[in-house]
């Protein structure tokens, strides 16, 4: 018996699975028995991998090759020069460290959220006595009673059912309520297929049933979510991978060229000691240590501006991930679709009506196709018929519809108010005599009513619409118009639903299967969906024009899925309009992964797909080199979220699970906020390209400083403390500015980066480099100079300094647009900018005037020529940007 893995529970006869459970089903299992199962089986939980320590968080924020270079600088500097100059280049270090923490997301909590969802009341069967448990107290073999309004408490084997609907969504992605059955069911039967299973943390919604526990904690259906989430590795986000490779080439050229630069003061002859501490210098110099700082900030500003827009962000990255997306993968019901299921077509008196809006909203119109009229009799009867064959409610709470009950009852409800018709006044002058509540077996409900006012009996029948027509008399035209009617509206993925009535004249009638067998008059039919959002088709629009492609992922049936996909424009342009190809979860169970990664570029639509397979998706779109997106709300999205580039949640109908696995959540659930997002994820990124594109010159220029001061044997120009002073100070004054930035206006306009592409572009490194040596032949030539005229060491290294921050504040300016002069995007668009450059200036006053700084950082006053002197370099450099922009926007437009 304790061998239950790999069991075709769903293919199994009752008999047997009894016999395996080694149960007896009129008593369940004794005191002993549950004890002996609780020990081998374990609790009826989910646990998840122990966190990282706050502490070793903190730790690992130092883990990173630049931050081993400048520790090393710190130790190096301790011994040789003095604690002081240590203790700074140290500060910087921790600086960033307690940034990076401050600013990390919280650790992934999806499996602690996954057993909440799960722990409930259940119902069973023990020792012959009925008795209510804690969920996790349930083992495999358990008898277990299910009702309305029951979050089933394991994997249940239906044995007897009366009525049964489970709601499956956050499972297996179905937007309709499943019937159960205890039927056997062949062995191939998909998940989302199996009615003869009730799952682990998905909810009844009406009748009841009887089963048996097959399956508890990590080996129910969503246990196995579960480990799949927790052996999913999360991916670097593509500005990660960037900077990780930019940090390590940067690395091996800071070693390189600092083992030579030590090399070659040896060869000269110069003092060890003071060569090492040249070489550290260098080393110093050539990592930009503000660069992690302002990353962080940057994007931590990126993430207040979508706060405002309806995204909160989770993962710090994920702001900056947004901007390189090339497929977003969604999932259907409640992302793109209402979940709320809404009538849309009706067929009545031989014509078709269609009705607008969506949702349990009562608002819309029922608009005719042909011309007739709006009150005809039959279209009123047909929609009478489905709200007197209706047990669910439309109940308004704080001006939102909510369904109480059966979604596909509620969407009759609504269709009836479109009409005019309400519930209310109807039931005031009808009462309900007699009803038949829809089993599985026959396929439809019927009901028998009294009208007070008119005096008359009738009984209205509702079901699936071949049950209802053999009951009917109809002529076989008319029969065969009925079923046409029905396969074109199912071929537009609407779920139909056929209506039939008869009047009793019959004092002593009895409403049984038998009395409705034959003699009904055919109403109509009512077809319905879970419609698209209205906002969901306009940014879908806007992300392919974006060059985006979008991908639904669902586990609803593929003709559903197809008519939903055109509805949103999904498909690729051919002669006839836009191709939709779709892929079901059975043909892709037969596709290995190299067959997969061939055509998932081509497929529109994925449907009745497992959690499995949508992370085999995520991964096929991935080894095609895609920045992947993935939308979802339910349980089983979790790990396909937590496996994509970056994972967005619903923040009102997602469930827990999908929240803490994912990167981003949006607070409306609305579509269109993921385009406002990805918006601004693509400004992000651009601030930030400006931002790198700004600083490196700076440390390149440093570095060369202080190699040729090595080469030539003169003194250093600039000492490692004042570089870490330029560097922190001009980044946090300056370059923080540029994250204030708007947003290029064609931004949408572009395709998507290329993932593969370089941080900066051949242009840019020809730019850094002009900029790098002109910061370089400023520094030197002026700390030369003022050596030269007699002036103290201390004050020409404060006048090289200064050309540093003019060269940086004048080449701020040139950042704004990497192709645009200041003139073109508003010298004043960014007041920050100024604000920075006049906190800038401050701090340099003070850097050279204030006794203090002058001990900390070697520096001492000048006069207004030293200023003077780094005005002007900074000028030209700017100039000198200014000019090649011109001159390459002129090529441009020459080779166009």
């Amino acid at each position: 018996m304790y061998t239950l893995l790999g069991k075709h529970w769903h293919h199994l006869p009752t008999e047997e699975v009894v016999q395996i459970l080694e149960v007896d089903l009129n008593r369940g299992l004794d005191r002993f028995e549950i004890e002996n199962r609780r020990a081998h089986f374990g609790a009826n939980l989910l646990k998840g991998k122990k966190g990282k320590s706050p502490f070793v968080r903190f730790i690992l924020q130092f883990h990173q090759p630049l931050i081993y270079i400048l520790l090393a600088a710190a130790i190096v500097t301790a011994l040789f020069k003095g604690t002081v100059d240590a203790a700074v280049i140290l500060a910087v270090v921790i600086i960033n460290a307690v940034i990076g923490f401050a600013q990390e997301a919280k650790a992934v909590q999806a499996i602690e959220a996954l057993a909440k969802t799960v722990i409930t009341q259940a119902t069973v069967l023990r020792s012959g006595e009925k008795c209510v448990i804690s969920s996790d107290q349930i083992v495999p073999g358990d008898v277990v009673y299910l009702q309305s309004g029951d979050k089933v408490p394991a994997d249940v084997r239906l044995i007897e059912v009366n009525n049964l609907q489970t709601e499956e969504a956050s499972l297996t992605g179905e937007s309709a309520p499943v019937q159960k059955s205890q039927e056997t069911l062949p062995q191939e039967t998909l998940l989302a297929d199996r009615q003869n299973i009730a799952y682990a943390s998905t909810l009844v919604t009406f009748g009841q049933a009887r089963g048996l526990v097959i399956a508890t904690g990590h080996q129910t259906e969503v246990g196995r979510i579960s480990e799949l989430l927790e052996a999913t590795d999360e991916l670097q986000t593509p500005l990660t991978k960037k900077i990780e490779r930019f940090s390590h080439i940067l690395l091996y050229w800071i070693l390189g060229l600092t083992g030579v630069t030590f090399a070659i003061g040896i060869l000269r002859g110069q003092e060890m000691v003071q060569t090492f501490i040249a070489a550290v210098a260098l080393a110093v110099a050539a990592i930009p240590e503000g660069l992690p700082a302002v990353v962080t900030i940057t994007l931590a500003i990126g993430v207040n501006r979508m706060a405002k827009k309806g995204s909160l962000i989770r993962k710090l990255p994920a702001v900056e991930t947004l901007g390189s997306t090339t497929v977003i993968c969604s999932d259907k019901t409640g992302t793109l679709t209402e979940n709320q299921m809404t009538v849309t077509e009706v067929f009545a008196g031989g014509e078709f009506y269609q009705l607008t809006g969506s949702g349990y909203q009562p608002e819309g119109e029922v608009l005719s196709s042909a011309g007739a009229p709006l009150d005809d009799a039959s279209l009123r009867e047909c929609m009478m018929a489905g709200l007197l064959c209706n047990d669910s409610q439309l109940v308004n709470e704080g001006g939102l519809w909510k369904a109480q009950g059966d979604p596909t009852e509620v969407a009759l409800i609504v269709s009836a108010a479109k009409a005019r018709i309400q519930k209310s006044e109807l039931d005031a002058h009808t009462k309900r005599l007699d009803s038949i509540p829809f089993e599985s077996q026959y396929q439809y409900m019927a009901v028998v009513t009294e009208d007070t006012q008119k005096h008359s009996k009738n009984v209205y029948v509702k079901g699936a619409v071949e049950k209802i027509l053999e009951r009917c008399e109809l002529s076989k035209a008319a029969r065969e118009k009925a079923l046409a009617n029905q396969q074109q509206m199912a071929e537009r993925g609407l779920r139909v639903l056929a209506f039939a009535k008869m009047g009793v004249r019959d004092a002593d009638f009895r409403l049984n299967h038998d009395s409705i067998s034959s003699g009904l008059s055919f109403i109509g039919l009512q077809g319905m969906i879970d419609p698209p959002r209205a906002e969901a088709i306009s940014a879908v629009a806007v992300c392919q024009s974006a060059g985006i492609d979008i991908k639904m992922i669902t586990g609803d049936h593929v003709v559903t899925a197809h008519a939903i996909a055109a509805e949103l424009g999904l498909g690729r342009p051919s002669k006839e309009g836009k191709r939709i190809v779709a892929l079901t979860g059975s043909q892709l169970e037969k596709l290995n992964d190299a067959g997969l990664i061939d055509c998932v570029e081509e497929t529109s639509v994925f449907a009745r797909v497992t959690p499995e397979q949508k992370l085999r998706i995520v991964e096929a779109l991935q080894a095609r080199g895609h920045v992947v997106a993935m939308t979802g709300d339910g349980v089983n999205d979790a790990p396909a979220l937590k496996r994509a580039d970056i994972g967005i949640a619903m923040g009102i109908s997602g469930t827990e699970v999908a929240k803490e696995a994912a990167d981003m959540i949006l607070t409306d659930d609305n579509f269109s906020t993921i385009e406002k997002a990805i918006e601004e994820g693509r400004g992000v990124f651009d601030n930030l390209k400006k931002f790198i594109a700004w600083i490196l010159p700076t440390n390149l220029g440093q570095g060369l400083v202080i190699f040729a001061a090595i080469l030539t044997g003169l003194p250093l120009p600039i000492l490692p403390v004042q570089i870490l002073w330029i560097n922190m100070t001009t980044a946090i004054f300056l370059g923080l500015s540029l994250a204030f930035e708007a947003k290029e206006p064609d931004i949408m306009n572009k395709p998507p980066r290329d993932p593969s592409a370089a941080l900066l572009s051949p242009d840019m490194l020809i730019r850094l480099f002009t900029v790098g040596v002109a910061l370089m032949a400023g520094a030197f030539g002026l700390f030369e100079l003022a050596i030269w005229m007699g002036g103290n060491v201390e004050a020409a290294r404060t006048v090289s300094v200064g050309v540093f921050v003019w060269g940086q504040l004048f080449y701020l300016l040139n950042c704004r647009s990497l192709d645009k002069s200041i003139l073109e995007i508003g010298i004043f668009s960014n007041l920050w900018i100024w604000v920075g450059i006049g906190a800038m200036l401050l701090a340099h006053a003070l850097y050279a005037y204030l006794p203090p700084m002058n001990y900390l950082f070697h520096s001492h006053p000048v006069g207004w020529v030293g200023w003077a002197k780094g005005f002007g370099v900074g000028l030209a450099i700017y100039a000198l940007v200014g000019l090649e922009k011109k001159l390459r926007k002129s090529m441009q437009l020459r080779r166009a």
